[in-house]
């Protein structure tokens, strides 16, 4: 290894590191497969004092929506909001041409209500955290 580089621990890497990292890979990502047209999606549910009690957000990308949290504050759960924000996000992804969606989720959170709507799983880390599962579910938009 070159002597004049060194491997420092950044503590805040949002601040520089981040940023040029994620360009650097999106930059060689671009070069192998194209121009992925990255676009974020966000919809947020609020209250009538415009509170935030929940939302979706993700991306699309190559033909892709990648979900990335989907949050309905407790007391408003299974009410349809997630549901409806879940349709929504899905609409707009197709919109922008996604032909599938990815995401996942752990074992105590929703993966039954994800595949109640159609996503299957194709991935599962066992004990990832201690005692629950990762699991990774896909579903063709």
């Amino acid at each position: 290894m070159n002597q004049e580089y060194q491997i420092v621990y950044e503590e805040k890497p949002e601040e520089s590191a981040w940023g040029i990292i994620g360009r650097g890979v999106g930059t060689y990502n671009e070069e192998q497969a194209g121009e992925d047209s990255y676009t974020r999606l966000c919809f947020v549910l609020q209250g009538p004092d415009q509170e935030v009690v929940g939302g979706i957000i993700g991306a699309t990308y190559w033909d892709w929506f990648y979900l990335d949290l989907l949050w309905v504050k407790e007391d408003l759960r299974r009410h349809g909001y997630g549901q409806q924000l879940l349709s929504k996000a899905e609409d707009i992804a197709r919109e922008r041409g996604a032909k599938n969606v990815f995401l996942d989720t752990f074992s105590f959170q929703a993966p039954e209500f994800y595949q109640k709507y159609g996503y299957r799983v194709y991935g599962e880390l066992p004990d990832f955290p201690t005692g629950h599962q990762r699991f990774f579910l896909t579903k063709q938009l």
